[in-house]
């Protein structure tokens, strides 16, 4: 049979039966080859598109920052009112209205925290057991406080010479504010009222604060935390470890309140007040926490309800926001003083014209000062947490 009729082909890898093609693939084989005979070719792949997710997710992503927003302030809203209701009309009447939102202007507010309750021995009790001023100063992200010694002695209108802290049992709040503005000279623009018990509902709503106590304490005994007088008479009084401790409510009140370290009988009540400031300033930080932002939806309510204040719940979201952004790193921590003295019988703080000075450092219209070492009762400034 000649060569060319042959009916196999001789390849390299052995025979193949079967008819010789009469044509053969021209296509480059380092490329795919194209559909043979009587098969379709295949649809070519969509190319994804990753830019829809993305749009969808962000605006899912503002949907659900509409809803927290929302939900935060309906919540915060819900406590607002009572709390707007317990301010007197006689307080209203004394506040200065701000030019511009308290985001973008500098705002004082008057926090006054009274030693009232429904705790035994302090039924009949209404004086003012902490007098402070929060300044806020959005431009510059700064907060200054300035505490008022209880023990001050000032002339309250209507009633001539006593401790400031009567006046609030003289005249309830409205006498109070008064008479702090008489002493500083400033315009106050909106108050936070809150006794005592009512404080450690705050706290606790926001599951405690952290406080760095600088040295330890131990306290005279006062708020016996047993239930009988016998436990309580070999109670020692309260304990507080020096370093960073989680403190609930109560414990932080008895923390703020704590006028004799037996540890350490040099302290004064100006150390007294300076816990405060700390106790002030940590529930502030907690009530701006990312993790109590997340839930105020849930607990905003409960963080108002113990207070007694005329700003709104746009103006508490508002001075949150404010708090936020704040540098606490160049806090001023500002206080009264003056010279001990007994006046009638009882211990008083007889005011000096530093304190004129110190008001000026506490809204910025002069450098801070700290006050001179060797005087416990000197007023001044100090910067910093």
């Amino acid at each position: 049979m000649p060569a060319q009729d042959k009916p196999y082909r001789v390849y390299r890898g052995g025979r193949a039966k079967g008819r010789v093609p009469l044509t053969r693939h021209t296509s480059d084989p380092r490329k795919p080859d194209s559909p043979g005979p009587g098969t379709s070719p295949k649809s070519p792949r969509k190319p994804r598109r990753p830019g829809r997710w993305i749009a969808l997710g962000f605006v899912l992503l503002v949907v659900l920052l509409v809803a927290w927003a929302v939900g935060s302030y309906l919540s915060v809203a819900s406590g607002v009112s009572a709390a707007n209701d317990r301010v007197p009309a006689g307080v209203e009447r004394q506040l200065t209205k701000r030019d511009g939102l308290l985001v973008s202007t500098p705002t004082t507010i008057l926090v006054l925290g009274t030693d009232g309750g429904d705790r035994a021995g302090r039924e009949s009790a209404n004086r003012s057991d902490s007098i402070m001023l929060l300044r806020t100063d959005p431009g510059k992200r700064r907060l200054a406080y300035l505490s008022i010694p209880r023990d001050l002695q000032v002339e309250i209108p209507e009633y001539g010479l006593a401790k400031i802290n009567a006046a609030n049992q003289f005249g309830g709040p409205a006498l109070a504010l008064r008479a702090v503005k008489d002493l500083t000279g400033l315009d106050v623009n909106h108050v936070v009222f809150v006794d005592f018990d009512r404080f450690e509902e705050l706290i606790d709503a926001v599951g405690g604060i952290d406080i760095s106590v600088p040295r330890a304490i131990r306290s005279n005994r006062f708020d016996c935390p047993y239930k009988t007088a016998a436990r309580c008479a070999q109670w020692q009084g309260w304990r507080f470890e020096r370093g960073v401790q989680h403190m609930d409510g109560r414990r932080a009140l008895v923390y703020s309140r704590i006028r004799h370290n037996l540890l350490n009988p040099a302290e004064t009540d100006f150390d007294r007040a300076r816990r405060q400031q700390q106790v002030v300033a940590a529930t502030l930080d907690k009530v701006t926490s990312a993790g109590t932002a997340l839930r105020l939806p849930f607990v905003g309510g409960d963080l108002v309800r113990p207070l007694a204040t005329d700003l709104t719940a746009w103006e508490l979201m508002q001075l949150g926001w404010v708090y936020f952004r704040a540098d606490t790193g160049r806090a001023l921590h500002c206080r009264l003083g003056g010279d001990p003295a007994t006046v009638g019988g009882e211990s008083v703080i007889l005011g000096t014209e530093d304190n004129v000075s110190t008001v000026a450092m506490f809204t910025d219209r002069s450098a801070p000062l700290p006050p001179p070492r060797g005087q416990p009762y000197a007023p001044g400034c100090l910067v910093g947490d």
